[in-house]
C-alpha cells in the first residue's frame, strides 16, 4: 500500500504536469497560433460557418492585438496606444487576416483588399483599385441548403429569391484577380448597399478589408462603429492559411457533422 508521502508526491506531479501543459498552451496561444472558429457567412465560399482554423501570428509580427488582454493587462506587455509592431512582416493583397474591430475590438476575419495609399471603390458590384476595375470571371454558382447554420442559427441570404427551409439557396460565384495576381472566389447575391461606394483612400498605417461574400459582409466599405472602416496596422492579429476541420452542426464537438472535404484545406 502506498504511504502518504507517495500519494502526495503523485498529486504534486499531476499538478506540475497540468501546470506545464497549460503554460505551454498559453505560450503557443500567445506567441504562435490562435484558434479561430468561423461564426458567420461573410467569407463564403472561401470560409464556411463552422470552419476551425489556427491563425499564424508571427506572419506579421506582434502588437497589442496579437496577445490576449484581461482587464487591461496585455500578456505581451504592449500598451494599447502603441501603434507599432515587433518583427513585423508586410501583409499582402489577398491575405485572409484576423484582426480586432477598431471600435468593438471583437475578432473579425476578412480579406485584405487595400494597402496604404490605395484608392478603393465598388462600382455596380465590381471592385476597383486605383481607378482600375479588378477582373471578374464567372465561376458558376454556390449552392447551399436554406437552413439554420452554426450555433447562432443564421439563415443564409439567397440570390434566387425567397426559398423555404430545406430548399436550394443559390448565389452567383466569380473568380476575382487582384492587382498582385492573387485570385479568389467571391459571391454575389444581388443589388445591395455595398455595390456602389465612394472612393476610399487608405490612410498610411491602415488597411482596407472586404468579405468574399460581398453582399453579406460588414467590412471596410461601411463606417464605424457598426462597420469596420479602415483598420490600423496594430490591430492585425495574424494570417489564416488553412482550415483544420469544419463542423456543419451547431458545435465543433459534434464530430458526426464534420465536413469530410475540409480537413486541412488550404485557403486561397
Amino acid at each position: 500500500m502506498a504511504d502518504k508521502s507517495e500519494k502526495s508526491g503523485g498529486i504534486a506531479e499531476t499538478f506540475k504536469t497540468i501546470f506545464w501543459a497549460l503554460f505551454l498552451a498559453g505560450i503557443i496561444r500567445t506567441i504562435l497560433f490562435q484558434p479561430f472558429w468561423i461564426p458567420s457567412g461573410s467569407m463564403k465560399s472561401t470560409l464556411l460557418i463552422g470552419d476551425f482554423l489556427f491563425v499564424n501570428k508571427f506572419t506579421y509580427g506582434y502588437s497589442w492585438a496579437s496577445c490576449p488582454s484581461i482587464r487591461g493587462f496585455n500578456f505581451c506587455g504592449f500598451a494599447k496606444d502603441w501603434d507599432g509592431r515587433l518583427f513585423g512582416g508586410e501583409p499582402e493583397q489577398g491575405d485572409i487576416i484576423v484582426f480586432k474591430h477598431p471600435a468593438s475590438e471583437a475578432d473579425y476575419i476578412k480579406r485584405l483588399i487595400g494597402l496604404p495609399g490605395d484608392k478603393v471603390q465598388v462600382v455596380n458590384g465590381q471592385l476597383n483599385i486605383n481607378g482600375e476595375p479588378v477582373p471578374m470571371e464567372p465561376a458558376g454558382s454556390f449552392v447551399e441548403t436554406y437552413d439554420a447554420q452554426g450555433p447562432m442559427g443564421n439563415l443564409p441570404a439567397c440570390g434566387n429569391g425567397a426559398v423555404g427551409i430545406g430548399a436550394e439557396c443559390v448565389k452567383e460565384q466569380f473568380v476575382e484577380t487582384l492587382p498582385n495576381g492573387v485570385s479568389h472566389l467571391t459571391l454575389n447575391i444581388g443589388d445591395r448597399g455595398g455595390d456602389n461606394t465612394p472612393v476610399y483612400t487608405v490612410p498610411e498605417g491602415h488597411y482596407f478589408f472586404m468579405g468574399d461574400n460581398r453582399d453579406n459582409s460588414t467590412d471596410s466599405r461601411f463606417r464605424q462603429p457598426n462597420g469596420v472602416g479602415f483598420v490600423p496596422e496594430s490591430y492585425l492579429i495574424g494570417r489564416a492559411d488553412r482550415v483544420m476541420f469544419s463542423s456543419a452542426g451547431s458545435s465543433i464537438l459534434a464530430f458526426w457533422t464534420w465536413r469530410s472535404d475540409r480537413f486541412f484545406k488550404a485557403l486561397q
